[in-house]
């Protein structure tokens, strides 16, 4: 996330495929955009408007990224997406770039739209067959890391619990099931991340 906030907007993903090695194809994606420089070459280049591609690999799924500018990944890479328009999907989270009520653009972590559908039917059909204690436990189940937008989204889903509670006569749930604060990690961390090197870091 921190790419996205320091310009890296344009991107393509991708999986490697059962069987092949995915440390042979960190090696072959990283020749291939000549990403593995230093961080003066790298400065050089953005002086020069040369755009800065970096490589983020999190088991198979891979994502390579890059800020404005001249360079190879723009003219091999047939199906770049622009951050701020098409979010990357990834282990359920959408991830994107866009502008706050403050008018300036921020990193956006949010469950996926069709994730959040789901998740909000299933619970909200629990909601007046359960009892409080067995939909706190619902909640807190919930796999998501609680960023700003899940913690709003998750919020509303606790509100239609209970307004189906509400109709039924049932006791509320409380927001105390929610964990309101989250571990420090990021959507891209992982066993398998790729090597930590200049242009390809592990998230």
């Amino acid at each position: 996330m921190d790419l996205i906030q320091h310009g890296h907007l344009f991107y393509v993903t991708g999986h490697v495929p059962d069987g092949k090695d995915p440390a042979a194809v960190d090696r072959k994606l990283i020749e291939r955009y000549g990403l593995n420089i230093s961080k003066w070459a790298r400065a050089r280049r953005k002086a020069e408007g040369v755009a800065s591609v970096q490589y983020v690999r999190c088991g198979r799924f891979f994502v390579l990224i890059a800020t404005k500018g001249r360079h190879e990944f723009f003219e091999a890479e047939p199906n770049i997406a622009d951050v701020r328009r098409r979010p990357i999907r990834f282990a359920g989270y959408s991830i994107s770039y866009r502008r706050g009520v403050d008018r300036r653009f921020h990193v956006s972590v949010r469950i996926a739209p069709d994730e959040y559908l789901k998740l909000k039917s299933y619970l909200v059909a629990l909601a007046a067959h359960r009892s409080v204690e067995n939909l706190m436990a619902e909640f807190q189940r919930v796999p998501f890391e609680p960023y700003a937008p899940v913690r709003r989204q998750l919020l509303n889903i606790l509100r239609a619990v209970n307004r189906v509670r509400g109709a039924a006569g049932f006791e509320p749930v409380s927001h105390s099931c929610l964990r309101l604060s989250r571990r420090v990690v990021r959507p891209f961390e992982g066993v398998n991340a790729a090597p930590e090197r200049e242009g390809a870091e592990p998230r």
